[in-house]
């Protein structure tokens, strides 16, 4: 069984062994900590690398970081916007301790903090949503997840998405659309989609 298994249980049962490495994003050296029992110990996975590579940081505003992990989506957008202020969310006790941690060591606690859902405010509202998103949970809890968070998105706000082609990118982003949510792919490479999501009138 591997260390990130059970990441998205709010107590992962694999012992809490952090481990560092350096991950580049947006021209911004990032010093991370993750840890077992949390998604991508040790490393940016795939998924992450792919969407940093085929975007451009994003500008000022509210962002919610959704499944955040360790942080690094959100501690990037932290770090590459200076005017961004960043929640980042994540079932995951373990990846909340994980996300606070990193955000003090990189100097960004003051415009990132980490929280489980439940602690968010139920009146927070974000300019953009982005996520590498926990499609193992299931579709059924996957549409859930989302049909939750995409609400909070602003006016003309957007929320930005990697999936995997081969575990269903293209028939989610039917599936958004259909939902009334519209969403087109800004790139797709390596077998990953990334998918831009908007809110409807």
């Amino acid at each position: 069984m591997s260390d990130d298994d059970h990441y998205f249980s709010a107590d992962p049962a694999a012992p809490f062994a952090r481990e560092e490495f350096d991950a580049e994003v947006w021209g911004h050296r990032l010093r991370l900590t993750s840890g077992a029992g949390v998604f991508s110990k040790g490393h940016l996975d795939h998924a992450t690398a792919v969407l940093f590579r085929e975007t451009e940081p994003p500008a000022q505003g509210q962002f919610l970081d959704l499944g955040c992990g360790y942080g690094v989506i959100g501690l990037a957008i932290a770090a590459a916007v200076p005017l961004a202020n960043v929640t980042a969310t994540d079932v995951n006790r373990r990846a909340v301790l994980l996300a606070n941690e990193n955000a003090r060591a990189l100097g960004l606690d003051g415009r990132f903090v980490a929280c489980t859902p439940d602690q968010v405010p139920s009146d927070a509202t974000y300019d953009e949503i982005w996520s590498n998103p926990p499609i193992r949970i299931g579709k059924e809890a996957l549409h859930e997840l989302l049909l939750t968070w995409l609400p909070r998105l602003r006016p003309e706000g957007r929320a930005v998405m990697v999936v995997g082609k081969n575990l269903g990118a293209d028939s989610l982003q039917r599936w958004l659309t259909e939902q009334g949510w519209p969403t087109t792919r800004l790139a797709s490479a390596k077998g990953f989609r990334v998918l831009e999501t908007v809110r409807g009138a």
